[in-house]
């Protein structure tokens, strides 16, 4: 596939998504891992082998096994991006490498939460991500998680209310978005959710970059805007992320779950300490926040 670092489109749009093919040969022909003719020749070996497709085109050389876990990606509307995409950063391990480890993992976490937050109840769309210290991987679990819900077809936004992180540790890094307006600018008043991108090759995510960062953070997230956004965004969306701050050096964490009133709390092994975690739990508790889990982030 070719790279693509062209923004999505605008949150609200409707996204262009390619109808399934017919077949994974028409599929792997489309995007150009098969010519025509190559065709006839796997069909040939399939019946005389009476083999799959796939293992056919496999056996005859002519594609990998992970065009073939493309292909069925594409048969049955499970997105993905090709390992030479580079429209997105490589640390977005659920988008490119979605049966690794890493990728069931995460499938894991997700049935989890479907289990303890996001049960259909309308009130239940909104789960804030913290952690209690910088580089515990938060913003990296927040990410993936937002690409394997829309992955299950779930109308997914990832907002990046972490006001103060450099552009090179933030949601807009990870996703390649352009230098451009975002949560901050709503919050002062000059934007809405067309902000948001849609995410090319994921087609069921949507991105809210943090935007440029204000002198001001705390008091923009205090603001009833930020309560009319966030009501907003569940009328669009199934399931929405909110990554933070570092709960430890910081109040904004906290503000911010209150708004949507659950968090998941991110830790890092052989790194968070113990106590800095239960101190950002018991202060996300004492506000009404429910904590819904934790995470052990190894990577």
């Amino acid at each position: 596939m070719t790279s693509n670092r062209t923004p999505g489109s605008a949150l609200g749009s409707t996204p262009q998504v390619l109808a399934p093919a017919k077949s994974i040969g028409d599929i792997l022909v489309a995007t150009g891992q098969l010519q025509p003719h190559d065709l006839q020749s796997i069909l040939e070996v399939q019946q005389r082998e009476h083999i799959p497709f796939g293992q056919a085109a496999v056996a005859l050389k002519l594609i990998s096994e992970d065009d073939i876990n493309f292909a069925l990606s594409k048969q049955f509307d499970y997105a993905y991006l090709d390992a030479e995409d580079s429209s997105v950063s490589p640390q977005l391990i659920a988008a490119y490498k979605p049966f690794s480890p890493v990728g069931e993992n995460l499938r894991a976490l997700r049935s989890q939460l479907q289990l303890r937050w996001f049960n259909g109840d309308v009130r239940r769309k909104i789960l804030t991500v913290v952690s209690p210290a910088k580089g515990d991987g938060r913003s990296f679990i927040t990410a993936n998680l937002a690409v394997v819900f829309a992955q299950q077809g779930q109308r997914t936004l990832l907002i990046d209310a972490d006001l103060r992180a450099k552009l090179q540790n933030s949601q807009q890094a990870l996703f390649q978005m352009p230098r451009a307006a975002g949560l901050s600018s709503i919050l002062a008043g000059r934007g809405g959710l067309e902000l948001g991108k849609l995410v090319r090759g994921l087609p069921h995510l949507g991105v809210l970059p943090a935007g440029a960062i204000p002198p001001n953070p705390q008091e923009l997230l205090g603001r009833p805007v930020f309560d009319k956004l966030l009501k907003r965004a569940a009328d669009m969306f199934d399931v929405i992320l909110i990554d933070t701050p570092s709960g430890g050096d910081y109040a904004d964490a906290e503000i911010i779950a209150a708004r949507g009133g659950a968090a998941l709390m991110v830790a890092r092994k052989n790194r968070s300490l113990v106590p800095e975690a239960r101190a950002l739990s018991a202060r996300l508790q004492d506000g009404g926040v429910t904590l819904v889990g934790a995470v052990l982030n190894d990577a």
